[in-house]
């Protein structure tokens, strides 16, 4: 089965997959950072939505 599209929210909240757009488009919004920063985080520190989100509080 594959991922509904249309959802704004990730199937998985605990990872973040750069390579779908709906869900760059929602954690850039929920962390308030360009899509650019975003994947700098993900490069530094993996996919894990809670190692991101300490990574930008710094």
């Amino acid at each position: 089965m594959s991922d509904d599209k249309t959802l704004r929210a990730p199937q998985d909240a605990s990872r973040i997959a750069m390579g779908e757009d709906y869900e760059v488009r929602y954690w850039t919004g929920k962390f308030g950072v360009s899509r650019e920063t975003l994947q700098e985080a993900v490069d530094a520190v993996g996919n894990s939505a809670d190692a991101v989100a300490t990574y930008l509080e710094h």
